[in-house]
């Protein structure tokens, strides 16, 4: 299957405001249009580059600037600050690279994925003084509109000035880099789950894989979701690479939990009408849905489904939910019938040291920042790429081979309790988590989510085991 999805090459998602597409299907004209997260999507991290300057010139932000008392307190290493300089390494502050989605219909992730990275590298430059408590990070921050052509693009426009890409957004982004990232012996972190990015030694994964998402929830279903192996169990997804991640961690905890499939119907990303996806479910008379989707065809999706007095349970992807989606008429059926499954905790947790952490710090750093797990993955990936570029210090060493050396020499990357522990390594020794929490929809919830089973951990997740590397 990975062979399969590896070829299909040249996936676009296209993604818009999901609630506007709902309220047309259910006839409503006067859905708001001002969520904070459709607000967010007109900004960029830490600098205000203007729409028509975006594609021409790479968008630099710099994180906050170092406190001579912080810098003062913080310990320093005489060996570090004799480091050879490097790529993206001027032997006084590294610079990193992001390649996210910052206008267009995918910005709505793309925003919070990329603040989530400035927010954790402001917090490290004016708190801790940096890297090493003396090398501050830099953003080089630049827009890809969620466009292969235009990530090899802008790849290339920024490959030299940085040290590694902290963030490259999307599975088909990932995807058209690879060879890119082989060639010139360049890491970079994922902001997207396939399990396919396990066992790549170029690549820099840092949360638990999409497949190991689907098989905890089906296993939260069939126990304490009230679900039988016996009920009619169905998928929807997008049909690419993205989906196929989805249906694999279906078919696989289809095989090992003891249930059927009965059938899968697929979607091109940009289609409005699934008139004929939401009939194949009914006339299959699912119990339950599966979807991997993304929010504007989800809110499609859910408002035939809901046209329809079809009502199973549905179970979706992280990336197919935002919270748009209940600003709409189908706020009450996203209560009723629909949980996400995905990373961590509900925003603002007063239970986690981290999580408290973390909104103080956006409180501090970017206070107009809306609560969001996309940028909860950002920040995670910062936290990830500080502890390995703390690793490329403590070596000595910040040349390419360098940081691909201290990415396989680390034991693991810790993130607290805003995170299970990612184990790491060599590529064959890298062991993702196996945690999910399943969330259900909860609009007077932040991001409108309320955990509903966290950090299922079942023994299928456990017993998945990841490709190797193509």
């Amino acid at each position: 299957m990975i062979g399969r999805r590896v070829q299909q090459t040249g996936r676009i998602i296209a993604l818009l405001m999901a609630f506007l597409l709902v309220a047309a299907s259910c006839g409503d004209s006067d859905t708001s249009d001002g969520s904070d997260d459709a607000d967010a999507s007109t900004e960029t991290t830490a600098s205000e580059t203007s729409d028509d300057d975006s594609d021409d010139a790479s968008t630099e932000t710099t994180a906050g600037e170092t406190s001579d008392d912080d810098s003062d307190d913080a310990s320093t290493d005489d060996s570090a600050s004799e480091l050879a300089t490097a790529p993206g390494f001027d032997g006084e502050t590294i610079s990193v690279g992001v390649l996210s989605a910052m206008s267009g219909p995918t910005a709505v992730i793309g925003v919070p994925l990329a603040a989530g990275q400035q927010v954790y590298f402001d917090y490290l430059n004016a708190e801790l003084g940096g890297v090493a408590g003396q090398y501050p990070v830099e953003i080089v921050l630049e827009d890809h509109l969620y466009d292969t052509a235009t990530t090899v693009q802008k790849y290339g426009k920024i490959k030299d000035d940085i040290i590694m890409f902290s963030q490259i957004m999307g599975t088909p982004s990932t995807f058209a880099t690879l060879p890119l990232l082989a060639e010139d012996n360049m890491v970079a972190s994922p902001a997207s789950q396939d399990a396919f990015w396990v066992r790549e030694q170029n690549l820099f994964p840092v949360i638990e894989p999409y497949q190991i998402d689907v098989i905890n929830a089906m296993d939260y279903y069939l126990g304490d979701g009230g679900g039988s192996v016996d009920d009619t169990i169905c998928a929807v997804i997008q049909n690419d690479l993205y989906g196929e991640a989805g249906l694999q961690g279906l078919e696989f905890a289809a095989e090992y939990m003891g249930f059927e499939i009965a059938t899968v119907t697929r979607y091109g990303a940009g289609d409005q009408d699934f008139t004929a996806q939401v009939t194949e479910l009914v006339n299959t008379e699912c119990n339950m849905v599966w979807g991997t989707a993304l929010p504007t065809e989800l809110g499609g999706i859910l408002g035939t489904a809901a046209q329809s007095g079809f009502t199973p349970r549905w179970i979706v992807q992280s990336p197919a939910w935002i919270d748009a989606l209940a600003l709409t008429p189908l706020k009450d059926y996203l209560q009723a019938y629909v949980w996400v499954a995905a990373l961590g905790q509900e925003w603002g947790d007063p239970n986690s040291t981290e999580m408290t952490a973390m909104v103080e710090r956006v409180a501090k750093y970017k206070p107009d920042q809306a609560p969001s797990y996309y940028f909860t993955f950002g920040y995670i990936q910062a936290w990830a790429t500080h502890q390995l570029l703390e690793n490329a210090v403590e070596n000595g060493d910040m040349s390419r081979q360098g940081i691909i050396d201290a990415m396989n020499g680390l034991a693991e990357l810790d993130y607290g309790d805003l995170g299970a522990a990612y184990t790491y390594g060599a590529p064959n020794d890298r062991n993702p988590s196996r945690s999910t929490t399943i969330f259900a929809i909860d609009v007077e919830k932040p991001f409108a989510l309320a955990a509903l089973a966290p950090d299922v951990t079942s023994e299928g997740a456990k017993a998945f085991e990841f490709p190797e590397a193509g």
